[in-house]
């Protein structure tokens, strides 16, 4: 059985705790890029507790109930600030929410033990009361390899499902991981879904998709939708909340013009951010021509 550390002891004026001291709070503590997002579900079914607190965001379970992640900040000193909640805005979001919620517990992960005690004291959360550490639950392998995905590969895991966060990183990198790790015979099995993203000041840079991708994708809906004939035209336009994309076609003559362009929208739309994990913000889909198969495009 691996061993807890105390958390030392901090005097920075000590906020007094705007919620009920029947809420316990537990850390969870290793430098960046050493795999405690991938780990953190797993620590808290140890500690019982169904939030945490993790990059800016608040999640209960698999679902992130408040906040924006820190990761979408353009800066790493910006990353910093937003993770400790030092905007009035963003904290007011996470207090609100805990006091809808009412936790009896909470996970904070964090890069140090000055780090979360921190973020406990400006939501105005008690004291602390035990840490786990990164080299608790994780080997030396582990974390060396965690540590190298993320330095070649800029690579960071959110602790919730992709389609939770997709609105927030639409444009980067989102690709979901499957973890199911047994935790010994008789023990309940650890399976969880995590979203794998690259923040916005990663070297690496942001994730873009070929404008061409997208006229592929649209052109096999078409050939798979009766109602549509054949693509004249796409524009793709990438905005910071996902992609506008217009698009231009000729349709099968005796169909329904309007309620064909409505249901391949609503197709394509789907499709589109289920392949390329970006959100659709606009769709335009404009009828140009018709084709009548006996006489030819009029």
């Amino acid at each position: 059985m691996r061993q807890k550390r105390p958390v030392p002891f901090v005097s920075q004026g000590e906020t007094m705790s705007i919620f009920s001291n029947k809420i316990k709070v537990y850390a969870f503590v290793g430098p960046s890029g050493t795999g405690k997002s991938y780990r953190a579900q797993m620590v808290a079914g140890e500690k019982n507790t169904h939030f945490m607190i993790d990059d800016g965001l608040l999640i209960k379970d698999n679902e992130v109930i408040a906040g924006e992640s820190a990761k979408k900040a353009q800066t790493k000193v910006a990353t910093v600030k937003h993770a400790l909640f030092y905007e009035d805005k963003e904290k007011d979001e996470i207090i609100k929410a805990l006091k809808k919620y009412k936790p009896e517990s909470i996970l904070i992960l964090g890069t140090s033990d000055g780090m979360v005690q921190k973020i406990a004291s400006n939501l105005g959360l008690p004291e602390i009361l035990e840490t786990t550490y990164i080299t608790d639950v994780a080997t030396e392998q582990e974390i060396k390899t965690a540590r190298r995905i993320r330095v070649t590969e800029g690579k960071h895991v959110i602790p919730v499902p992709t389609f939770e966060i997709k609105k927030d990183f639409s444009g980067y990198l989102l690709d979901p991981l499957q973890i199911f790790k047994s935790k010994g015979k008789g023990q309940k099995p650890y399976i969880s879904e995590k979203s794998i993203i690259r923040p916005t000041f990663s070297y690496m840079g942001r994730f873009t998709i070929s404008d061409l991708v997208f006229r592929q994708i649209l052109e096999y809906l078409v050939i798979q939708t009766p109602s549509m004939y054949k693509i004249l035209k796409t524009r793709v336009e990438n905005y910071g909340d996902g992609a506008k994309i217009y698009m231009e076609v000729t349709i099968m003559y005796g169909y329904n013009v309007m309620e064909g362009l409505r249901e391949f929208k609503q197709k394509a739309k789907k499709e589109i951010e289920k392949l390329t994990a970006m959100n659709v913000v606009e769709l335009e889909v404009v009828a140009k021509n018709i084709y009548v198969p006996e006489k030819g495009a009029k």
